[in-house]
């Protein structure tokens, strides 16, 4: 479980760290909220987003890395 803990603060890490500096991470980070399915409501200077397909795209890549890890 530390292992886990360690890991994953060093991603959150990684990541704040890539977007406080707007670093292009060129087809790492472009599909998300750009897939079929996502969506953007704009009416006047409100915009509301919804990225249900981006989500589930990462919640099943996350399932499959986590459950395999598992197994071992």
């Amino acid at each position: 479980m530390g292992r886990f803990i360690f890991w994953l603060a060093i991603f959150v890490l990684i990541g704040g760290i890539s977007l406080h500096f707007k670093f292009d991470l060129p087809y790492f980070l472009t599909w998300i909220g750009k897939l079929p399915g996502d969506m953007i409501i704009s009416k006047g200077r409100t915009l509301y987003y919804f990225p249900v397909t981006s989500a589930a795209a990462a919640s099943f890549v996350f399932t499959v890395i986590f459950s395999h890890s598992k197994k071992r």
